[in-house]
């Protein structure tokens, strides 16, 4: 599910990914002490959140539950920025991404397995999961 969600709207989405579900005023509660949002602030982000389909609101008590993952918002965030900034190309993403950086040994042996498991996907090999 593609769901463009704006700054705002991620802190509330990472409160509920944090604790799994809350209700409107502990959000609002939690987020006036993160960010000194006041409650109507929060209900008018969480109210966004649910018209995107990023939220569900039950009742009673106005539960908010997370309807979308992080790792979700990750993935369509990521692809976007690539497609904005790199012309879709994945390499020179990566590219950018990693210039300048040293990685350590562990981490670029789980980099050469993971390019190594994406190949395999290419080539419509059994990844074993």
């Amino acid at each position: 599910m593609a769901v463009k969600l704006f700054d705002s709207e991620l802190k509330v989405m990472e409160a509920l990914w944090h604790e799994g579900e809350l209700s409107a005023g502990q959000l609002a509660k939690r987020l006036h002490e993160e960010t000194g949002w006041n409650r109507n602030t929060t209900y008018t982000v969480v109210k966004k959140c649910i018209e995107k389909g990023a939220v569900r609101r039950s009742e009673p008590g106005f539960v908010c539950t997370p309807l979308i993952t992080r790792s979700e918002v990750q993935r369509q965030q990521t692809d976007e920025l690539i497609d904005r900034m790199f012309d879709g190309s994945a390499e020179l993403f990566l590219s950018s991404f990693l210039g300048g950086k040293a990685l350590s040994a562990g981490e670029l042996q789980r980099l050469r397995a993971l390019v190594d498991e994406l190949g395999k996907d290419e080539k419509g090999e059994s990844t074993g999961g």
